[in-house]
């Protein structure tokens, strides 16, 4: 048992720690959510001795020259540029016009004005969901301590269940309330940053899956404390049950050679009559049983 005892804190332990690094990762990237906008090509500057696919040149290299008539090439969907971003809790990422790398702005700047609250209602529960997250590992490690007493490590115990599972709540909190700022950022936000399609990137999927692992490790605590008290009570109640039996022993006056009957069986039709020294207690089971039988039923 003590075995299993120590594996359930040592597996609440490493669950704690793996939805903490999980939740790390995902706050300080910028990967929650990517998809491309659609964006008309700018001209070409400068002379241009090969073919840019990423902005519209003319039929002419002096695009000053008013006297000529400039003649565009691309039609349709070739006029215009699909651009990759990505976007997270504090920024948002495109492509630039050459498509060689990406410029970020605050994400905040870009959420509608009457609708940050939800962002920020969503950094704080982030923060809170870290915090509480990393509080609910110091008490499972301050636990494992053997330095403590049985009733000082069900308290921190009961504590580090209840740090995790509030962690997950806020964790959770954080998440929905992110899917919702950026939905509203997508139908309210800047025309210069409106996606013409997105999708969740890994990021998003690293948060809900700390999330998940935030509970299992709250789930596995918890259990591990119900199963010490449920012990503990056991114990408790087994050792008052045996000091009844051996007052009641001494107030029937029996000889200390018969108290090894007091381990009563758990069926009273399958006891033995045992006998010492020729003597034959059944008067001394039958009287216990009895006793027994008021002080449970």
């Amino acid at each position: 048992m003590g075995i299993q005892h120590a594996q359930r804190a040592s597996l609440a332990l490493i669950f704690n720690y793996v939805a903490f690094f999980m939740a790390i990762s995902a706050v300080t990237t910028s990967y929650w959510c990517e998809g491309t906008r659609k964006v008309a090509k700018p001209f070409c500057t400068g002379p241009v001795r090969v073919k840019q696919s990423y902005c519209i040149r003319f039929n002419s290299s002096n695009i000053n020259d008013t006297r000529l008539v400039q003649y565009i090439y691309e039609t349709g969907e070739e006029k215009f540029l699909m651009r990759k971003f990505h976007a997270g809790i504090w920024f948002s990422c495109e492509q630039t016009v050459d498509l060689r790398g990406f410029s970020c702005r605050k994400f905040l700047e870009i959420t509608p004005d009457h609708q940050r609250g939800v962002l920020w209602l969503c950094i704080v529960a982030e923060c809170l969901y870290i915090a509480l997250l990393v509080t609910g590992g110091a008490l499972m490690v301050i636990e494992m301590c053997s330095c403590f007493n049985m009733i000082n490590r069900l308290k921190l115990s009961a504590f580090a269940a209840l740090c995790t599972a509030l962690s997950g709540l806020f964790g959770m909190i954080a998440h929905m309330m992110f899917t919702t700022a950026f939905q509203l950022a997508v139908s309210m936000g800047p025309e210069d940053w409106r996606p013409k399609t997105w999708d969740y990137s890994w990021s998003y999927f690293l948060a809900w899956g700390s999330f998940g692992t935030c509970m299992g490790s709250a789930v596995t605590a918890l259990n591990r404390y119900t199963k010490t008290i449920i012990k503990f009570k056991f114990k408790q109640r087994t050792t008052e049950k045996k000091m009844r039996i051996k007052q009641k022993m001494l107030e029937l006056d029996v000889p200390e050679d018969l108290w090894y009957i007091t381990s009563l069986p758990e069926k009273a039709d399958q006891h033995t009559v045992l006998s010492v020294n020729g003597i034959e207690p059944s008067f001394i089971n039958s009287t216990l049983l009895d006793y027994e039988g008021r002080e449970y039923c």
